[in-house]
């Protein structure tokens, strides 16, 4: 009995003993609970752009009091934020447009004093090797401006009566007075204005004013030149048209498919530089995308018009009163036919109403301009009902006489002016040919005078802008008409008939 009593205690006291180490472990775990891990992770590790530029997210879960994330050498990524506490977040991962040749990477690390860093690589393709071509010259993009900028187009076009353009000068191979005249000064535009002109076209070159010409960068010197020269103009309340002549034919003898992409990234450097550098003026100044663009069919006018939309974007694009200013492109050629024939479709501009179409006449050519006899054709000496020869027979004109000339301008009419899209005659002219002499002399100058006269009534009468093309020249076969060398009028007689047909 004493042993068995002897064993129940011995179990009791074991019992107790047991329950106090439980009790006191118990007490313990919950007076020092076990410490919850800090983690800081990203539920990507590599992320995969296009060279075009484009956007990625990453969902952040921080069990930290505070996290950062950063790149690395990437200016060319923008987050939308690079900090944050505990909890879940999604960060906005944006690549700009990679505009190199070449492919890039970046590396984002997320981190905090708390945790371990963590890596996301990142990596963008090569960009468009002609987005790539040449930097980006839209630098500072400024805000639409519309004072000064009120009038559309055709409210312009109202405005502008006769136009004159200072030709074979700042277009001219090799500087301003390579090919014969003298620097375009302030007085001669003053004389211009005096003379009856209220409109001035200016042929520009830029390519070979470069700077660099694996960047397409124009030299400064010629851009404040060129704003010198509109300056001259607005000062004396003209309309000035500025533009991308000849310029050596990089754009103009390369409507191709072949040059496609090359050409729309220098024409969206070109314009980029022209328009910021002009930006300030108001709607006295608008700018033309081409000259002559040499076009003969369906898809090279497709050509033609991405190098227009390129010019309508970039000009577009860099803001101020450039958001509003009236915009002039080129038909085919700027021949009336192919431009009826094949400009069936303008570029899209985010500006209404601000889009001109230009287009050139010196026809027939036998009596405009050609100074030889040709397989083809024969100068014309004489042109119009009244002004032909009864001896020289064999020089009168045998088509583009007066009925064609209204039935060419008509197709502009009904093609675009009719449809709220005045049309610039950017160039009309017609050659003296002062080789002749006596009665035919006469006659010949009297003749010029009234085709100069009908051009003109004809243009104003179907809402085409005239500007007539001098290019400096006072002897045979020229086309002056103001002498560059004192500033005066050479050309009275042609001056007089165009003025006449402004009535």
């Amino acid at each position: 009995m004493k042993n068995t009593i002897k064993s129940y205690l011995f179990s009791a006291i074991l019992c107790l003993s047991f329950l106090t180490i439980w009790a006191c472990s118990s007490e313990k775990d919950l007076a020092d609970p076990v410490p919850v891990e800090n983690t800081l992770t990203a539920d990507a590790n590599k992320i995969d752009f296009l060279g075009k530029g484009s956007e990625s997210i990453v969902k952040v879960t921080a069990n930290v009091q505070a996290w950062t994330i950063t790149s690395t050498n990437a200016n060319w990524i923008e987050l939308s934020q690079t900090s944050g506490v505990k909890g879940t977040v999604i960060v906005k991962i944006t690549a700009l447009e990679n505009t190199t040749k070449e492919a890039r990477t970046a590396t984002l690390t997320l981190s905090s004093a708390e945790a371990p860093s963590i890596q996301i690589a990142v990596s963008q393709a090569a960009g468009n090797p002609v987005t790539g071509l040449y930097p980006s010259y839209n630098t500072n993009p400024i805000a639409a401006d519309a004072s000064g900028m009120g009038s559309t187009a055709v409210q312009l076009a109202a405005k502008i009566k006769l136009g004159w353009n200072i030709g074979n000068t700042l277009e001219a191979t090799n500087g301003e007075t390579a090919w014969g005249n003298p620097k375009v000064t302030k007085a001669l535009i003053d004389a211009v204005k005096a003379s009856g002109f209220n409109a001035i076209r200016i042929p520009c070159s830029w390519n070979q004013y470069l700077e660099n010409s694996a960047t397409a960068k124009i030299k400064a010197d010629w851009l404040n030149r060129v704003k010198e020269v509109v300056q001259y103009c607005v000062d004396n309340n003209m309309y000035v048209v500025v533009n991308i002549h000849w310029d050596g034919g990089w754009l103009e003898n390369n409507i191709t498919e072949a040059k496609k992409e090359e050409n729309n990234a220098k024409q969206k450097a070109f314009w980029e530089q022209i328009a910021t550098q002009l930006r300030g003026f108001d709607e006295h100044l608008l700018f033309a995308s081409a000259n002559e663009p040499a076009v003969e069919d369906a898809a090279q006018m497709a050509v033609l018009t991405s190098y227009h939309q390129t010019f309508i974007d970039a000009v577009r694009s860099t803001g101020g009163k450039n958001a509003y200013r009236t915009l002039v492109v080129q038909g085919p050629t700027t021949d009336i036919e192919k431009t009826n024939k094949l400009m069936t479709s303008l570029p899209t501009d985010a500006a209404v109403n601000r889009m001109m179409v230009e287009v050139h006449y010196y026809t027939p050519w036998n009596f405009a301009g050609l100074t030889k006899d040709e397989s083809w054709g024969k100068m014309f000496y004489y042109w119009g009902t009244g002004y032909h020869s009864a001896t020289g027979t064999d020089r009168n004109a045998t088509w583009g006489e007066e009925a064609d000339l209204e039935k060419y301008f008509k197709l502009m009419k009904n093609q675009f002016v009719d449809k709220g899209i005045p049309v610039l005659l950017g160039e009309f002219g017609a050659i003296r040919r002062t080789s002749l002499t006596g009665d035919a002399l006469t006659l010949h100058l009297s003749s010029r005078a009234y085709y100069l006269k009908t051009v003109v009534k004809t243009a104003k009468a179907n809402g085409l802008l005239p500007f007539y093309w001098d290019e400096g020249s006072l002897g045979d076969n020229s086309f002056g008409i103001i002498n560059r060398s004192n500033n005066t009028v050479s050309d009275t007689q042609g001056l007089n008939a165009m003025i006449e047909g402004l009535q």
